[in-house]
């Protein structure tokens, strides 16, 4: 009975925690609005330190709780970020294909990752601003390819401004952590098990001792 009013405060089976990095003005900020609110703005508004939306999604018939933290990508705010890679279930590493610089330093983004998320943390590579004309491509999606494979991690080339691949780079990684939670949780319940075991086998003379040591 004392379970059910924790189950009924939950209105979500699984809540994940998301990360975007990557350098100033690759579009982060329009990612996260296009993904949470369906809304697109052409004026740039820079990210003062650290912002988040959330949105619950459904997938695979569990309710998925997205708290999405978009940061900035300056250097000044770098330390300030560096804590939020701690509780990341998940990190978008996102450029834009427009500027072959914000790409080479996805490099320096990992390194980041290393250094300060946990290692377990799923990513996944995001060329933006795929939209673009064709001539104004820095990066071809050949080579954001090629980085993602050589990091064993998934690619995709969004547009928060036509919503190109922007549900699907959400669900995609959402649906790998959830994997990997429920993973966790099975293997959790497995030492359960064994410990019981041999207290059942024990007999009836260790029966009270047991029930004294596990009782709460």
């Amino acid at each position: 009975m004392a379970a059910t009013p924790a189950r009924a405060r939950a209105d979500y089976d699984y809540l994940i925690k998301l990360l975007l990095i990557g350098d100033s003005g690759v579009g982060k900020s329009c990612l996260l609005l296009r993904f949470s609110d369906g809304s697109f703005t052409t004026s740039f508004i820079t990210t003062i330190g650290i912002d988040f939306k959330i949105r619950t999604i459904e997938l695979d018939g569990k309710r998925i709780k997205l708290q999405i933290w978009d940061t900035a990508g300056q250097e000044r705010f770098r330390t300030i970020t560096t804590a939020y890679y701690r509780g990341a279930m998940g990190i978008l590493l996102v450029y834009d294909v427009t500027d072959e610089s914000s790409f080479n330093n996805i490099r320096n983004w990992i390194r980041n990752i290393e250094q300060h998320a946990s290692d377990n943390v799923n990513k996944v590579l995001v060329g933006n601003k795929a939209d673009m004309d064709e001539s104004k491509r820095a990066v071809p999606t050949s080579k954001g390819q090629a980085l993602a494979d050589e990091y064993g991690i998934k690619f995709f080339e969004t547009s928060a401004k036509t919503n190109l691949n922007v549900e699907q780079v959400f669900f995609s990684i959402a649906r790998d952590i959830k994997q990997r939670l429920a993973e966790t949780d099975t293997k959790a319940e497995d030492p359960t098990i064994k410990i019981n075991k041999p207290d059942q086998a024990a007999g009836d003379g260790e029966a009270p001792q047991k029930s004294a040591c596990c009782g709460s």
